[in-house]
C-alpha cells in the first residue's frame, strides 16, 4: 500500500465521528441483509428505527460499562414499547402515561449525562413505537411483530456497540486527548495575540475571544477527563492508560500556565512599545500553540512527537528582559519582576511541551485521583433529582414543558386524526430544547432541512424506483445522519428525513408521507417554539447574575487552595486541581449562558448581554491573575514580607465571598469600597517594604499578582453591582426581567 494512501487511510481512522458512523453502517447493513436474505423488505423500517434509537442511546464506556447501559437501556425500551403497545388503543390512558412518563424521565437526567441519553433515547423509541403501529394500522398482531423489531434492531446496535468498545477501548481516549490539546492550542495562539504590540488594539474583543475558547479548553478537557476515568476503574496498573493521564495532567499544568496572566497588556504595550520583548513573547507562545496542535496530531496517529524546543526563543526573551534590566528605568521598576515571571512561566510551559512527548520519563505521577462527579448511590442519585425538584431548576421546568409540548401535541392528533400524525411528536420531541436560544436553533434548521430532504428524498426515489437501490440509499442516509447530527443539523435533519422517505417506500408509502412530514415537522415545530416561549420559560438573562456569583464563588475557592499550597508547599493533589477545574468550570458555564442570552428575544436580553459580556472579561482576566498565582505557588519562608501578604490575600478571599453573596441575592453590601481601600493600603506598604530592598530585584510569587488582583476588584465589583439592579421588564434602557 502506498505510504500517502496508508497515511490517509490512518487519518480517516482516527477522526472522531468516522468509528460511530462506521457502526451504525455495520448495523444497517446487517438488518438490509437479513431483509434481503427472508426478501422482506418491509422489515428495514423498524430494525432500522431501532437501530436509530440505540445509538442515539449509545453512552461512552468501558466495554464493561456499556454492556451495563446496555442492559439498561434495553430494560428500558421494552417497557416503553410494550407500554405504548397495550395503551395505543385507550387514548385517556395513553395521554397519562406519555405526560407521567416523559416527566421522569427528563428528570432522571438530572442524574447525570449517562441517565439523560439513555431516558432520550427511551422517549424516541416510544414514538417509533407509535410511527409504526399507525404505519401498520393499528393491527394486534403486526404491531407487536414491529414492535419485536424494533427491540431487535436496538439490540443487533448493542451487540456491535460492546463489541467495538472491547476491540477499540483506547480510540475514544485518544481522540480526546488530540482534541484536548488543539483546543489548548488554539487557546496559546489566541492568547499570544494580546502581547502584539501595537496601539489602538481592541483588547477587550480579545479577552472575550480568548474566554470563549476557554470555555472550549474546559469542555475538552472534561470529555478527557470522564473517559479516562470511566476506562481506570478497575484497570489502575494498566501502563496505557496510565500513560494517557500523565498526558492529561500535563495539559493541565499548560491550561493553567498559559491562562495565567502577569501584567495587563495594555501597559506592557505602552511601556515597551520601542522595544522587542512583548514581540518576543508573543512569537514564543505562538510556536508553543502551533506545537500543542502537531501534538494532538502525532496523540492521533500514533506519531512520534518532534518538537524542536524554542531554546533560541526562550534565549532571546531572557536576554531582551536582561537588556531592559541594565537600562534601569525607574519607570520600569514595577514592570519587571513581572516580565520575569512571565519568561519563567514560558520556560515552564516548553519544558511540559517536552515532558508531554514522553510522559513516561517522569514515572511519579503524585495524586492521580480523579474526581467522580457521577453518583455511585441510589441515595446519591436520588439526592441529586430532589434538589431538581423546584421551579429554579432548568431540568424541572424542562420536565414540565416537554410533557405538556408533547400531549398538546397528541391532543392535536387526536382532534384533526392527520394522516403520519406521531411525526408531530416526533419533531417536538427533537426540537424543545432546555431552553429558548437552543430551540430557536434547532427549529429553524429542522424546518429546513426536512424541506431539502423531502425534496432530494422525492427526487431519489423517483430516479432510483429499485427496493434494493432505495434501501441502499437509506443506508448511507442514516449513516450521514449519524455523522453530521452534532455539528451540521440541517445536513443531519435533510439525511433523516430522506431515510425515512426511502424506508417508508419500502411499505408503498414513500411519496404519501411527503406532504404529511411537511406539515407535521412545522406543526410539531410550532408547539416546541410556543411550549419554551410560554410554559415556565428559561431565560438565561434572569439567571445571569446567579451564574457570575457562582463565578466569583468557584474563584474564591481556588485562591483559597492556592494560598493552602503556599502555606503548605506545591502539591497538585486532588483538592488543587478539583478547585481549579471548578474555577474554569463557572467561567465556561458563563461564557455559555451568554451565548445564549445573545438568541433571547430583544426584551429578555436588552443590556443584560452587555453587562454580562464586561463581567466575563473582567471575572476571566480575574481568573488569569489566579492561574498566575499557582502557576508560581511555593512555600513561604518565614521573612516578614511573606508573613505580611498572606492577611492580605485571606482579605481578598473574604471580598470575593462577600461579592459574589451580595450578586446572588441581589443585594451589593455596605462597605467593599472600605475594603478595597484597606487592601490596596496593606499592599502598598508592602510595595514600599520591596522598594526599599535595594538588593531585592527578584519576583514575588505573592505580591505582584494580589496587587492585580485587587486593582481589579473595582471594576469587577461595578459590573456586578450592574448585574444586580432589578429592572422592569420591557421599560425601555431599563429593562431587565425582575423573577430570578
Amino acid at each position: 500500500m502506498p505510504p500517502s494512501l496508508s497515511l490517509s487511510l490512518r487519518r480517516l481512522w482516527t477522526l472522531d465521528k468516522f468509528a460511530y458512523s462506521l457502526r451504525v453502517f455495520l448495523a444497517f447493513s446487517g438488518a438490509l441483509l437479513l431483509s434481503w436474505s427472508l426478501a422482506d423488505f418491509a422489515l428495514v423500517l423498524p430494525l432500522f428505527l431501532g437501530i436509530i434509537a440505540s445509538a442515539l442511546s449509545e453512552t461512552d464506556d468501558s466495554w464493561q460499562g456499556r454492556l451495563q447501559a446496555l442492559a439498561v437501556t434495553l430494560v428500558c425500551f421494552a417497557v416503553a414499547s410494550f407500554a405504548v403497545r397495550w395503551l395505543f388503543p385507550w387514548p385517556w390512558l395513553f395521554a397519562l402515561m406519555l405526560g407521567l412518563s416523559t416527566f421522569v424521565l427528563v428528570m432522571l437526567g438530572a442524574v447525570g449525562q449517562r441517565y439523560a441519553t439513555i431516558a432520550s433515547g427511551t422517549l424516541i423509541l416510544a414514538i417509533y413505537t407509535m410511527i409504526n403501529i399507525e404505519q401498520q394500522g393499528g393491527g394486534a398482531h403486526d404491531s407487536w411483530a414491529q414492535t419485536l423489531l424494533l427491540l431487535s434492531g436496538a439490540a443487533w446496535y448493542g451487540v456491535i456497540s460492546v463489541v467495538w468498545c472491547a476491540l477499540f477501548s483506547r480510540q475514544p481516549v485518544k481522540q480526546s486527548m488530540a482534541l484536548l490539546y488543539r483546543e489548548l492550542g488554539r487557546y496559546l495562539i489566541l492568547k499570544s495575540a494580546l502581547f502584539e504590540p501595537l496601539r489602538g488594539l481592541n483588547l477587550e474583543a480579545r479577552r472575550l475571544a480568548l474566554a470563549r475558547q476557554n470555555g472550549r479548553v474546559v469542555e475538552a478537557m472534561n470529555q478527557a477527563k470522564e473517559m479516562i476515568f470511566r476506562r481506570l476503574e478497575g484497570q489502575r496498573g494498566n501502563r496505557q492508560l496510565n500513560r494517557y493521564l500523565r498526558v492529561y495532567f500535563i495539559a493541565q499544568d499548560i491550561h493553567e500556565r498559559a491562562s495565567s496572566s502577569h501584567y495587563p497588556y495594555a501597559q506592557l504595550t505602552e511601556a515597551f512599545f520601542h522595544h522587542d520583548v512583548l514581540f518576543r513573547c508573543q512569537r514564543l507562545l505562538d510556536q508553543q500553540g502551533q506545537a500543542c496542535r502537531r501534538l494532538g496530531k502525532a496523540l492521533l496517529l500514533n506519531r512520534p512527537f518532534e518538537h524542536a524546543q524554542s531554546e533560541q526563543a526562550l534565549a532571546d526573551l531572557r536576554a531582551s528582559i536582561a537588556h531592559l534590566k541594565a537600562m534601569r528605568n525607574p519607570a520600569w521598576r514595577e514592570l519587571m519582576p513581572p516580565l520575569g515571571g512571565l519568561a519563567d512561566n514560558l520556560a515552564t510551559l516548553e519544558q511540559q511541551l517536552a515532558q508531554a512527548h514522553n510522559p513516561d520519563v517522569d514515572d511519579g505521577l503524585g495524586d492521580p485521583s480523579l474526581f467522580n462527579r457521577s453518583p455511585v448511590t441510589l441515595k446519591e442519585a436520588w439526592e441529586r433529582i430532589r434538589l431538581n425538584l423546584t421551579v429554579g431548576s432548568p431540568t424541572f421546568r424542562h420536565a414540565v414543558r416537554l410533557p405538556l409540548a408533547l400531549l398538546a401535541g397528541y391532543a392535536l392528533l387526536q382532534l384533526i386524526q392527520p394522516s403520519q400524525g406521531f411525526w408531530i411528536l416526533l419533531t417536538t420531541l427533537f426540537v424543545c430544547r432546555p431552553n429558548f436560544a437552543a430551540t430557536r436553533r434547532f427549529l429553524t434548521q429542522r424546518i429546513l432541512g426536512t424541506v431539502l430532504g423531502l425534496v432530494a428524498g422525492w427526487a431519489l426515489i423517483s430516479l432510483f424506483p429499485g427496493m434494493l437501490t432505495q434501501t441502499l440509499i437509506a443506508v448511507m442516509a442514516g449513516v450521514t445522519f449519524f455523522a453530521s447530527r452534532e455539528k451540521h443539523y440541517v445536513l443531519a435533519t435533510a439525511a433523516i428525513t430522506l431515510m425515512a422517505l426511502s424506508s417508508f417506500n419500502q411499505v408503498g408509502h414513500g411519496f404519501d408521507l411527503i406532504w404529511p412530514r411537511l406539515f407535521d415537522t412545522l406543526i410539531g415545530a410550532l408547539i416546541a417554539g410556543v411550549a419554551v416561549f410560554f410554559i415556565l420559560p428559561d431565560w438565561q438573562g434572569r439567571r445571569l447574575h446567579r451564574q457570575a456569583a457562582a463565578t466569583l464563588e468557584a474563584s474564591c475557592h481556588y485562591l483559597d487552595e492556592i494560598l493552602r499550597q503556599y502555606e503548605s508547599g506545591k502539591q497538585d493533589d486532588l483538592a488543587y486541581r478539583l478547585a481549579r477545574r471548578n474555577a474554569h468550570n463557572a467561567d465556561a458555564a458563563l461564557s455559555s449562558l451568554l451565548a445564549n442570552v445573545l438568541q433571547e428575544p430583544e426584551p429578555y436580553r436588552r443590556h443584560v448581554a452587555d453587562d454580562g459580556f464586561r463581567f466575563l472579561v473582567l471575572s476571566h482576566t480575574l481568573l488569569g491573575y489566579l492561574s498566575a498565582l499557582g502557576a508560581h505557588r511555593q512555600r513561604l519562608g518565614e521573612e516578614a514580607d511573606d508573613t505580611r501578604l498572606l492577611p492580605v490575600a485571606r482579605g481578598i478571599v473574604a471580598y470575593l465571598q462577600q461579592l459574589a453573596a451580595g450578586l446572588a441575592r441581589r443585594e451589593m453590601s455596605d462597605g467593599l469600597a472600605e475594603q478595597r481601600e484597606a487592601l490596596m493600603a496593606a499592599l502598598e506598604q508592602a510595595t514600599q517594604a520591596f522598594a526599599s530592598d535595594a538588593a531585592d530585584d527578584g519576583y514575588h510569587p505573592l505580591h505582584m499578582p494580589l496587587l492585580l488582583i485587587v486593582r481589579q476588584l473595582a471594576p469587577l465589583t461595578e459590573a456586578a453591582q450592574r448585574l444586580s439592579v432589578r429592572r422592569q421588564r420591557g421599560d425601555g434602557p431599563a429593562a431587565l426581567a425582575a423573577t430570578g
